[in-house]
């Protein structure tokens, strides 16, 4: 059995992960301070991700980055980068359809804690962004980590959206999720059953980790 696939979904999970955190965690600060028809719309467009169906958003980042067409073309002619059927574009695509599983634990949280914790900051001399990192962030640790759980365990289970961009290039773009595809395709019920178990595996164990996590943090200091 080729095992090429489960590497090259933890590979994608893993960077996705880390760069929808270093994006979710500023952003999600941002539009938890306050409300505004700019910030809204901003929102929107981040949650759009959760009802599009996936071929929908992968058809239309295939358009957009496509060879042949605008920012596709533009970015081909001037720094030789193509995300169109490549791994780069399996990233660009994860990010976007993955970003309100990481944006949305975070501003949640974010606006669940109580004013005076960045009032005390700001008494003692700390700058908005010290009070950030080292004030608030803190203090949202059980929604941080479901937020990179949510982040990895959904980019390992896509399929419609990296399918559109990335086709299925093996070595390349062939993730888990594909693999599965073309194994029931060809009837190899086995084969299949491998790859869907051991992603069902991975997803639980991240999962269960959360939710043992999160027991521990909340739980009270007399029990």
């Amino acid at each position: 059995m080729d095992l090429t696939p489960i590497w090259l979904t933890l590979k994608l999970a893993g960077i996705t992960t880390v760069l929808l955190l270093a994006i979710g965690l500023p952003v999600a600060w941002w539009l938890s301070r306050g409300r505004s028809l700019f910030k809204i719309i901003i929102e929107a467009i981040i949650t759009m991700p959760l009802v599009l169906p996936p071929s929908v958003l992968g058809f239309y980042l295939l358009l957009a980055f496509s060879p042949q067409h605008g920012p596709g073309k533009w970015l081909l002619r001037t720094f030789d980068i193509q995300f169109v059927f490549s791994f780069p574009g399996l990233v660009l695509a994860s990010v976007i359809y993955s970003m309100p599983f990481m944006m949305g634990p975070i501003k949640s949280a974010l606006q669940q804690l109580p004013p005076s914790l960045s009032q005390a900051s700001h008494s003692l001399g700390k700058s908005r962004w010290q009070t950030f990192i080292h004030v608030l962030v803190p203090n949202i640790k059980p929604s941080l980590l479901t937020a990179i759980v949510l982040t990895f365990a959904h980019t390992l289970g896509e399929f419609g959206v990296v399918l559109m961009i990335g086709g299925n290039i093996p070595n390349v773009t062939r993730v888990a999720s594909i693999a599965v595809y073309d194994a029931v395709e060809q009837m190899d019920y086995g084969t299949a059953n491998t790859y869907s178990m051991i992603l069902f595996a991975i997803t639980f164990i991240l999962v269960i980790s959360v939710f043992i996590f999160n027991r521990y943090q909340l739980k009270s200091p007399l029990e």
